[in-house]
């Protein structure tokens, strides 16, 4: 016998067998490759693809039926992204969704006609990855994750729920996000009022994380930035045990650091932006140019705060942050 919810199930899954089996006759299996920024095991990674899938069958394509979907995880290795991005090309996608910058450049070093759509790419236009947001020219487009403005929102952010910063640092892998020049120009523009002492320190690996963030945390009225870098983000969670270890308040750019124990965070809604990905892949799967297809910048922003994780730093969470958060943790 079979139980009512397998029922649904099945029943759920033979409705969509017509569209299916309409999509594939008379047309070839296409193929679509996907370079993600993280490691296979990420619960974030994984999230992300899962929403990319999704946004693709809402668009008709299931994986299997009449798209093939290859994905290779790079986790911020840049050795990987090489490797992988000749791996994905040698198959013959018929286009490619790249996570971050560092993904596209070698995407487009091993072809310049394969057709790539980004995700989490940073400055496109200065990064030399699109000629212009409007109209990008050549076989890439996609969506941008962060915007430079978004470095100031960070200070002030920092220093509102932890007055008695003065001095913080920008946490930054340099081997993946070549753009942080930039950022630290940003951070320049809004220190004046905010009294705050803004470095950048470059790391790569976990032993100069721990390096640097215990040597940071030594001064006095020390807070972290940090970056919305794939080195970063594989290593979170190691960032926040060395952040809540020397009780250094730090502000990070996605919503997931604060569900798994980070204090504060300000971004774009990274699960959108994959999901609105799959618009595009559709489109340039029905014959449109990459080249046609303006670069799109973020419509969701949130920020999340981990109450708990203040109480243990000792900070009192003003009630106006509070009101105006997306999420926060009790």
């Amino acid at each position: 016998m079979i139980r009512r919810r397998e029922f649904i199930v099945l029943l759920g899954g033979a409705a969509s067998w017509p569209l299916a089996a309409r999509a594939q006759q008379g047309e070839r299996m296409r193929r679509v490759g996907a370079l993600m920024n993280l490691a296979t095991d990420d619960p974030m990674g994984q999230v992300r693809v899962a929403a990319f899938v999704q946004g693709l069958q809402a668009a008709g394509w299931w994986d299997g039926r009449n798209v093939r979907i290859d994905t290779r995880w790079a986790g911020a290795d840049p050795a990987n992204y090489r490797k992988y991005a000749a791996e994905l090309i040698a198959l013959g996608p018929d286009v490619v969704l790249a996570s971050t910058t560092a993904a596209v450049a070698q995407l487009q070093q091993a072809s310049r006609t394969v057709p790539i759509v980004f995700v989490g790419a940073i400055d496109p236009v200065g990064s030399g990855l699109v000629t212009s947001m409007a109209r990008p020219g050549g076989n890439v487009t996609g969506f941008v994750i962060f915007e430079y403005a978004l470095a100031a929102k960070w200070l002030e952010l920092l220093k509102e729920i932890a007055p008695g910063v003065r001095r913080a640092t920008l946490l930054f892998g340099p081997d993946t996000s070549p753009y942080y020049p930039v950022f630290l120009r940003e951070f320049g523009a809004g220190l004046a009022p905010l009294a705050l002492e803004v470095s950048a320190t470059a790391v790569r690996d976990e032993a100069e994380i721990e390096a640097t963030i215990t040597a940071f945390a030594r001064g006095s009225a020390s807070g972290l930035i940090a970056a919305p870098d794939a080195v970063v983000n594989t290593r979170r969670r190691l960032i926040m045990s060395l952040a809540e270890r020397h009780r250094l308040p730090a502000i990070y750019g996605f919503r997931r650091f604060v569900t798994e124990g980070g204090l504060i965070s300000y971004g774009p809604d990274s699960i959108d932006i994959v999901r609105r990905s799959a618009s595009y892949v559709d489109r340039i799967l029905r014959g449109e140019k990459p080249a046609d297809l303006p670069v799109q910048a973020p419509t969701k922003y949130e920020l999340a705060i981990n109450l708990r994780t203040a109480k243990a730093l000792g900070l009192d969470v003003p009630a106006t942050l509070i009101a105006t958060a997306d999420e926060v943790i009790e």
